[in-house]
C-alpha cells in the first residue's frame, strides 16, 4: 500500500493502492524521476476524474483539498 500525507504538515491523508499510484504517475506532471511529491488542487481532482480515476482515490484526493485552494501531497511505500 501507499501512504498519502500532505507534504506541508506531514499529516497521513490516508492509504491508496499501487495501481491509483500508477494513474497519479501516469496523469500528473513530474519535476523528475524520483519525485514522490504532486500539487493538487480541484481542478486536477476533475480532471483526474475525468481520466477515470478510482473513486476511493478521487474521495481521499478530495477530502484532502477540504475547503483549501491547494495541496502537495507526497506519497511513499510502506
Amino acid at each position: 500500500m501507499i501512504r498519502l500525507r500532505d507534504k506541508a504538515s506531514g499529516k497521513l491523508l490516508g492509504w491508496i493502492s499501487e495501481e491509483d499510484l500508477q494513474f497519479l504517475i501516469d496523469n500528473l506532471e513530474e519535476e523528475w524521476e524520483e519525485d514522490t511529491d504532486y500539487y493538487i488542487n480541484r481542478e486536477t481532482v476533475e480532471l483526474l476524474k475525468r481520466q477515470g480515476g478510482s473513486q476511493g482515490l478521487i474521495d481521499l484526493l478530495d477530502q484532502a483539498l477540504g475547503d483549501k485552494e491547494g495541496i502537495e501531497i507526497q506519497w511513499s511505500r510502506s
